[in-house]
């Protein structure tokens, strides 16, 4: 496999630079939304206090290895082999790993599954040593789950790529329920994440015939066409692109760090969020069912990959089943919309959530999420818009055409009967003032997501 990285040292410097040379980033500079430093709640603190709101967004003293260090949530669920799915979701009738009741909060700990691939030696403490990163800065639970044959037995070509952690059984939810996700902390659990490219995916990718898809030419196509090895058979030799990259502090700011020529650099900010978050929403009789392939995202989640959802944001999602069986995975610490390389930039984060069930005609939930995703942050609504969430379109269609005119119908119908906004109206707020952006193109089934800013609307508006 090719890496494009800095120079082994060039990125252990940076990571002495953000890290210490032994601790993490410290909790006395702990980032929030506002660049202000925060404090970190013990656990026993965290537990004793289960309707206070957790810390805003903070960066703990050490690497988060599997129970170790700050946890905000009443519960606490690893990613250990026996609690994940590499490469595939809960079906509806999964057994659940963890049950909790409506309103109770878990912290868990999402794994990346960058460094433990195939492509990339299916071995993390060798993959990120090769970059500089000292032994006991891999995740041990990385390490345990690309060691364990037994229970992931994979085949690289057709698998998803994502460790997905649950599910969770939540008490009380039922089929046309919705669930409620509110994202309340997510911690960083190493200095580190990776971007990918690989052969055949990404908005650059060769069509599987070999020719360029339409308006590229082949020597367009990304990775380019000559380093691609797949027709060895081998996926060491791939020809896939993984770019390691470092995370450094300067001053409340933390940035994700790109060489740029031979000497420069490239600083971007992180913005930590889950890419998967979801509810069973498909039966399978096997763990390998291709209605359970974690790559595509469907009416219950998955993997969702809009950006916006970082903490203090909440995601909406209608219930299939009983208990709605919630899981989560692909940690991102930043990603532009689209995600057009194929990968965010990977890397585990210890996320808390506060698991809600809101029923029919309560008005927990907004009406649109009885049957559809649903966002909101602080600051926006989010109509959620995918082009094949049920696979009755031939599987997996991607079209943004046909994301793009779901986002909108969501948006308009959110704004009819849950704003009371004259429909002709709606239409012409959103043409006006909305933006709808593209959430992914590399998910088989694309995303789009409309943002309806709540500061156009009146206070009477703002409360549920």
């Amino acid at each position: 496999m090719t890496t494009a990285a800095m120079d082994p040292g060039d990125a252990r410097e940076l990571l002495i630079s953000g890290l210490g040379r032994r601790g993490f980033l410290r909790a006395a500079t702990a980032v929030t939304a506002a660049g202000t430093a925060a404090t970190l709640l013990t656990q026993g603190q965290a537990q004793a206090s289960e309707s206070a709101k957790p810390p805003t967004t903070a960066f703990p003293k050490e690497i988060l290895q599997p129970g170790k260090g700050a946890v905000h949530g009443k519960h606490y669920l690893p990613s250990l082999p026996e609690q994940v799915r590499w490469g595939y979701v809960p079906a509806l009738d999964s057994q659940p790993v963890l049950r909790i009741r409506s309103g109770e909060t878990v912290t868990v700990d999402t794994l990346s599954h960058e460094g433990l691939l195939e492509d990339q030696g299916r071995d993390p403490a060798t993959y990120f040593a090769h970059h500089g990163v000292p032994a006991d800065q891999v995740l041990d639970d990385a390490i345990a789950v690309a060691r364990d044959y037994t229970r992931t037995t994979r085949n690289f070509d057709v698998d998803g790529p994502h460790v997905v952690t649950g599910p969770i059984h939540v008490a009380g939810a039922l089929p046309g329920d919705v669930l409620k996700i509110e994202v309340l902390s997510t911690l960083p659990r190493v200095p580190y994440g990776v971007v990918s490219s690989r052969h055949g995916k990404g908005a650059l990718a060769r069509q599987s015939g070999g020719s360029a898809p339409a308006g590229i030419t082949l020597d367009e196509v990304m990775p380019p066409v000559s380093t691609d090895g797949r027709a060895t058979g081998d996926p060491v030799h791939y020809g896939n692109v993984s770019l390691f990259t470092p995370i450094r502090r300067s001053g409340v700011d933390l940035n994700g760090v790109m060489p740029l020529g031979t000497s420069g650099e490239v600083a971007f900010p992180l913005k930590p969020h889950m890419g998967m978050m979801g509810v069973a929403f498909a039966s399978g009789d096997t763990l390998t069912a291709s209605t359970l392939n974690s790559i595509p995202p469907t009416l219950g989640g998955g993997n969702i990959d809009i950006n916006l959802l970082t903490q203090d944001s909440t995601f909406y999602l209608p219930v299939f089943a009983e208990g709605a069986l919630f899981y989560t995975g692909d940690p991102h610490l930043a990603m532009g919309n689209g995600e057009v390389a194929l990968t965010a930039m990977e890397g585990s984060l210890r996320t808390t959530f506060r698991l809600t069930v809101c029923k029919q005609g309560s008005g927990d939930a907004p009406s649109v999420a009885f049957h559809y995703p649903f966002a909101e942050t602080p600051d926006a609504w989010v109509a959620v818009g995918l082009s094949d969430p049920d696979g009755i379109q031939n599987s997996q269609i991607n079209d943004l055409n046909i994301a793009m005119r779901r986002a909108v119908v969501n948006a308009l119908d959110f704004l009819e009967q849950d704003l009371g906004m004259d429909r002709a109206v709606a239409y012409a707020y959103l043409s006006a003032a909305a933006d709808f952006e593209v959430s992914q193109v590399v998910d088989r089934t694309v995303g789009v997501h409309g943002v309806i800013k709540k500061s156009h609307f009146t206070d009477k508006h703002l409360a549920r």
